[in-house]
C-alpha cells in the first residue's frame, strides 16, 4: 500500500462519523457532569467486564486468521500486553479487578453481572469479526482508537462516586494506550485492494455501532435510575 493511500485510509477510518459519535457519546458527558450514585456507577463497571474479558480471546483468533506477518505481529502485541507481558497478575482483567476491589466493588459488581442484550450482541460481534482477516482488522483498529475515551469514563465515574482518583487499570491504558494505537495502524500497512478496504471501513463501522448501542443502553440504565432515585 502506497502512504497516500495508506493515509488516505486511516483518515477515513479516524474521521468516520460513528467514531465521533462514540468518543463523544452524551453518556460521558453525563458521566462528568451529572449525579448518579455507587450503584449506578456500578452498572458500568459491571457490563464492561464482558468485552474487557473477552478481547484477549478475540485478538487471540484474529493472530491465527491473519496471513501477514505485519498483522500478526501487530495483533500479537497488543495481546502479550493485555494478558500481562508473561506475568498473568499484569493481565488488564486482573488489574482491573484488582482497581475496582481497591474503590470498593465486589466481584457481584464486575465480573458476575449479566450482561445486558447490547453487551452480548457487542461480545458475539467480536468473536464474529475474528473469523476474518478484513472484519478482524476492523474490529482491532475501530476498538484502539476509541479504547481510551471509554477508559477514562470508567475513571471518571469511579472517582465521582468513590473519591478513588488513582486507578491502575486506567494508569496502565494511559500508559499503554499510544502502543495500542500503533500497532493497529501497523496492521493496515500492507497492500489492500479496493473491495479489501471498503471491508474493512465497513467493519469499522459495524464496531462503533455495537459500542454506540452498549452506551445508549447504559445511558438508559444508569441516568432512568438516577432520575428514579432523585424523584
Amino acid at each position: 500500500m502506497s502512504d497516500a493511500v495508506r493515509v488516505n485510509l486511516m483518515s477515513k477510518l479516524k474521521r468516520n462519523p460513528l467514531r465521533q459519535q462514540l468518543i463523544g457519546h452524551d453518556f460521558f458527558r453525563r458521566i462528568r457532569s451529572e449525579s448518579y450514585s455507587r450503584q449506578q456507577s456500578a452498572i458500568f463497571i459491571g457490563q464492561w467486564w464482558h468485552p474487557l474479558h473477552y478481547f484477549p480471546t478475540f485478538l487471540a483468533r484474529s493472530v491465527a486468521q491473519f496471513p501477514d506477518i505485519q498483522s500478526k505481529s501487530a495483533a500479537a502485541r497488543i495481546l502479550n500486553q493485555e494478558t500481562g507481558e508473561g506475568n498473568p497478575n499484569r493481565a488488564h482483567e486482573v488489574i482491573y479487578v484488582e482497581s475496582m476491589r481497591l474503590a470498593g466493588f465486589d466481584l457481584q459488581e464486575t465480573t458476575e453481572m449479566p450482561p445486558f442484550a447490547e453487551t452480548e450482541a457487542l461480545v458475539a460481534s467480536y468473536a464474529e469479526a475474528a473469523q476474518e482477516r478484513f472484519s478482524a482488522l476492523g474490529f482491532i483498529f475501530a476498538t484502539e482508537v476509541a479504547d481510551l475515551a471509554m477508559v477514562s469514563g470508567i475513571g471518571e465515574s469511579v472517582r465521582r462516586t468513590t473519591g478513588v482518583r488513582d486507578l491502575e487499570w486506567v494508569a496502565i491504558h494511559v500508559e499503554q494506550e499510544p502502543d495500542h494505537v500503533e500497532q493497529a495502524d501497523n496492521s493496515l500497512t500492507q497492500e489492500f485492494s479496493e473491495s479489501e478496504e471498503i471491508a474493512i471501513l465497513a467493519s469499522a463501522e459495524q464496531m462503533w455501532g455495537r459500542w454506540i448501542a452498549f452506551f445508549d443502553r447504559l445511558d438508559r440504565e444508569v441516568f432512568a435510575t438516577s432520575l428514579v432515585s432523585a424523584s
